[in-house]
């Protein structure tokens, strides 16, 4: 598959910033930045929005990602974050006093909290995979961890600290196996690394948009498999109801919710200036294509590793391609952090790891500066 040439003409990065923190947030686009201010302006003549407007920037995006991930409009709810999907999924996840729900180590905190919260609930116990450092194989121990008695099973693509892809279908296999319910959050990974949905068949994936995705702050995805449409909704609005594009008729309080994903929407769903952000990140992106999206962030990271790993900086085994977290072989140097930030070269630290987080918009001299700041720090 050929490599995608740099894309730093699309994004409003200056010359002197090499920025390698995308797995914190990504930089928008200027197509998303125009659109989501043409949307912020409709606030400005509301007199100017009619009821279709509440409705039809809305099934666009929620369309449009559904073909990112190759699901159908019908099997994605607009949330505003991970927490809120995890909260959605919780109230529709049965477990027994007894039962276990397993999640990995030092995973994102919004689906350990959420997985605490049900097993407290429902005296049930929560399992914890740590990350096998002699090979970093975590797939395998959460597999070993993964029994009768397993409920739920709450679990990454790939891992927002370690980068540490998760062979998700073998877990998916191994749950149905158990009759364990199966909820990915994939936000540290869709957009930049392929999912081959109808392989996997998870009970529900979760993603927020402004990593990978490319979108805005406070704006998510939530899948949910065709058999949970009839779920419980966490809100009770009057959108996501039978009929709500009628508004003469919402105070006949229609108890009738929509059979499909839509009924899981968060409230206020039709944000004027958030979704189109959305829209036109992901159009991006399929423009792209996630598969070699992937192929180049790959070979991005691999160049960076290679050259640190000349400078006594390893990268963490198993990891995703477009993720690189590494760490010195002497400890890390302290203020690191702040020093890069100081050279307009940006990373992140995640416990004693360093997160190299590259996307297309990096170019060589990027690469030149980074590996050029850690390696003087030995």
């Amino acid at each position: 598959m050929p490599l995608i040439p740099c894309q730093r003409a699309l994004f409003e990065i200056p010359a002197d910033v090499a920025y390698f923190d995308c797995a914190k947030m990504a930089p928008l686009l200027r197509t998303a930045a125009e659109a989501g201010e043409r949307g912020l302006r409709r606030k400005s003549r509301p007199w100017e929005v009619h009821a279709g407007h509440f409705f039809d920037e809305a099934e666009r995006v929620r369309t449009s990602y559904a073909g990112l991930i190759g699901a159908t409009a019908d099997d994605i709810a607009i949330i505003p974050s991970v927490s809120y999907g995890m909260a959605t999924v919780m109230r529709n996840v049965r477990i027994a006093p007894g039962q276990t729900i397993v999640t990995l180590a030092d995973d994102f905190p919004s689906g350990i909290y959420a997985a605490r919260a049900l097993a407290n609930d429902n005296e049930a116990r929560v399992v914890t995979v740590a990350r096998p450092e002699a090979d970093g194989d975590w797939t395998a121990a959460l597999l070993e961890a993964i029994d009768g008695s397993t409920a739920l099973v709450v679990s990454p693509h790939a891992h927002w600290i370690h980068g540490t892809r998760i062979d998700v279908e073998a877990v998916a296999r191994r749950c149905r196996s158990v009759g364990a319910t199966l909820v990915l959050d994939t936000t540290q990974s869709m957009g930049a690394l392929p999912l081959d949905l109808a392989a996997v068949d998870p009970d529900y994936m979760i993603a927020a948009s402004y990593k990978w995705l490319l979108g805005p702050y406070s704006l998510g995805f939530l899948y949910v498999a065709p058999r949970h449409h009839g779920g419980r909704p966490l809100e009770e609005g009057w959108i996501t109801r039978k009929g709500a594009d009628d508004f003469r008729s919402l105070a006949g309080y229609s108890q009738e919710l929509e059979p499909s994903a839509r009924r899981f929407d968060m409230g206020e769903r039709s944000n004027f200036a958030l979704l189109p952000v959305a829209g036109a990140a992901i159009a991006q992106l399929r423009e792209w294509g996630v598969a070699a999206i992937a192929e180049t962030l790959g070979a991005t990271t691999d160049a960076i590793a290679a050259r640190l790993a000349d400078h006594g900086i390893d990268a963490l085994p198993g990891r995703a391609p477009h993720f690189l977290s590494v760490r010195y072989r002497t400890g890390m140097p302290d203020g690191i952090e702040a020093r890069l930030a100081a050279a307009n070269v940006h990373v992140s630290l995640r416990g004693e790891t360093m997160r190299i987080t590259p996307h297309l918009y990096n170019d060589a001299d990027d690469i030149d500066r980074l590996v050029a700041q850690l390696a003087p720090s030995l």
